[in-house]
């Protein structure tokens, strides 16, 4: 019997610290998520070599797209960037666009959060609203953030959605009504081709989504589980869904059509 543990892709974004730019990526991705999944992790760096990404896509078992402070450049859904709409990382973009085409042809499992969930619904073909806050008739899905602000704040519950009968989110959580933790300034405009709707906010924004063909299984919440991970239920039963998935188990099968994803 081997004692191999799957091997999850977590990727990394390109930020600038202290005047140098480096690949990076929050611990609360990294230790406490890989304890709960029982994985190995690799993390990801930010790169535009196609070859190398391909070749890494090969040896994973999974991959996580965790969140991020920076945002979907909106060049990729064919609208025009502008600045209060950033900060962009166009390496990020186009590292998870070819990471997501080579898993998902491989029919291995994604979780994304956060921006990784915009990630997801972009390269499926959607597009995102831009500036959640300014100017929209939304609800709050942030807290405002000042230098007073204690970070933990930023990640409280401030407000509840509702899940999709029949989903697989249903089906995961066993609820239909949970509370989330929001930090978004974006939030999807046009669903992606094949997307499922698994949760709604009460002013029917997107919150979570679903896709699979055959092994290929993709979940995305626009929330952060990952930050109380230790405590909250919910959030447990995410991931331990995802490393069912990772660890080779298929509790939920629900196919859907094959279909044409947008690759980068």
């Amino acid at each position: 019997m081997s004692d191999r543990k799957p091997l999850l892709g977590i990727v990394s974004c390109s930020r600038d610290v202290g005047g140098r730019q480096v690949h990076a990526v929050s611990h609360r991705y990294v230790e406490p998520v890989l304890n709960r999944l029982q994985a190995t992790g690799l993390i990801v760096p930010s790169l535009t070599d196609a070859a190398s990404i391909r070749q890494m896509a090969a040896l994973f078992d999974g991959l996580f797209l965790p969140g991020s402070f920076t945002n979907v450049n909106p060049q990729h859904y064919d609208t025009q960037a502008q600045p209060e709409h950033g900060p962009f990382d166009e390496s990020r973009d186009r590292t998870v666009f070819l990471l997501l085409e080579e898993m998902l042809k491989q029919g291995k499992p994604v979780f994304g959060i956060c921006r990784g969930f915009q990630e997801l619904n972009v390269f499926f073909g959607g597009s995102l609203r831009c500036g959640l806050g300014h100017g929209h008739e939304t609800m709050t899905h942030h807290l405002p953030v000042h230098p007073e602000t204690e970070f933990s704040r930023l990640f409280s519950l401030n407000h509840a959605v509702s899940i999709e009968q029949g989903g697989v989110l249903e089906q995961v959580v066993g609820r239909r009504r949970i509370g989330v933790n929001s930090v978004h300034y974006q939030g999807v405009d046009r669903l992606g081709h094949g997307l499922t709707v698994e949760a709604l906010a009460d002013d029917g924004l997107v919150e979570a989504i679903s896709w699979q063909d055959g092994n290929a299984a993709v979940l995305g919440v626009q929330w952060h589980p990952e930050w109380d991970l230790a405590t909250n239920p919910v959030s447990q039963a995410l991931f331990d869904h995802f490393g069912k998935l990772l660890h080779g188990e298929r509790d939920i099968a629900r196919l859907s059509p094959i279909l044409r994803y947008a690759g980068v």
